[in-house]
């Protein structure tokens, strides 16, 4: 069996707020809990109007504060956005305070736009191409293996994977031998070429002896696949509206939004959204039977970007019924 499990993009919708959001994402995650979901992940994103988890660390404590058994972590801490040293004594508190649920996966991107990520001022020159370097660096605080202690922190056993869009990340993974997890749910271009460069160059290390793959997945279910087709059109126009360089809060579905989409949107959206299951439980299930048999994946991490929250919760509600049914 396939692995399930949630990554949460804390989406803020038109005409809600950040505060109805952290709520959303406590009900979100006691949901996906109760209903058997392995882990719950939180991305780092800046300057975003629809995203409310800019703040990862914090979010990551306070779900965890509010579930019990799901693990909870980063999917992901953008590295270059900060000094190692700092990442290590935030998660090395998360686990103290949650010990053996909190997952730390690390991205080479700023998960910004260039003003915004120059804001945040790790340095003036930050190097996503020193990224390995970094890992290493912060994976040497949790062992205490180097001059300078990270306090909380060392000896913190916080599982970190590396996250990625092309074959960098995969290269990286496989090297330090980590578990991988690959952003199929908005960019698949380079997923099968990116799992089997992860898969044939893994070096077995001390955190793991074989390869783990984890792909990122959108899932919109309902009672119907019609229903489901109009709940993904707010996915669909926050996807375009980011495509186009106007990024927005979540807007609420359109029912004429497919058929006022001119090709080359068509087309866009055919292409990110290839890692998607819209529809039915009948529907969902056999398009995700095919994308794992294609993939033969670990885990899936699966967000669900809805704009009615009850219809969110009712998404996972029928994705969980159906998860024992897929096999890889």
């Amino acid at each position: 069996m396939v692995q399930f499990s949630v990554l949460d993009l804390a989406p803020i919708t038109r005409g809600g707020s950040v505060a109805k959001t952290l709520q959303h994402a406590v009900e979100l995650a006691q949901h996906v809990e109760r209903l058997g979901y392995h882990r719950i992940w939180m991305a780092e994103h800046h300057g975003m109007p629809g995203i409310a988890s800019a703040a990862t660390a914090v979010l990551i404590g306070h779900v965890a504060g509010a579930t019990s058994t799901l693990r909870v972590g980063a999917g992901g801490i953008m590295l270059p956005n900060h000094a190692p040293l700092m990442v290590a004594e935030q998660f090395g508190t998360l686990e103290a305070l949650y010990p053996g649920r909190i997952d730390l996966g690390l991205g080479r991107a700023p998960g910004s736009d260039g003003p915004t990520a120059r804001a945040l001022r790790r340095t003036m020159h930050s190097d996503p191409d020193a990224f390995p370097q970094d890992v290493q660096e912060l994976m040497s605080y949790f062992e205490g293996s180097g001059p300078i202690q990270a306090v909380p922190g060392t000896g913190a056993n916080v599982p970190v994977w590396i996250l990625g869009s092309s074959l960098f990340g995969a290269q990286t993974a496989a090297a330090l031998g980590l578990p991988y997890a690959f952003a199929s749910h908005f960019a698949p271009g380079q997923m099968m070429e990116a799992i089997a460069l992860y898969r044939e160059s893994f070096r077995p290390s001390k955190h793991l002896a074989k390869p783990y793959v984890m792909l990122g997945y959108n899932v919109v279910a309902a009672d119907t696949d019609d229903n489901a087709r109009l709940l993904a059109t707010s996915l669909k126009q926050a996807f375009v509206n980011l495509r186009l360089g106007r990024p927005s809060t979540l807007p609420p579905p359109n029912p004429s939004f497919d058929e006022q989409l001119p090709p080359q949107a068509q087309a866009l959206l055919s292409s990110v959204l290839s890692a998607s299951a819209i529809g039915s439980p009948q529907t969902v299930r056999s398009t995700m039977q095919s994308f794992v048999t294609k993939t033969s994946p670990d885990e899936l991490i699966v967000t669900s970007m809805l704009y009615d929250h009850a219809a969110r919760l009712r998404s996972f509600e029928l994705l969980a019924e159906l998860r024992d049914d897929l096999t890889a």
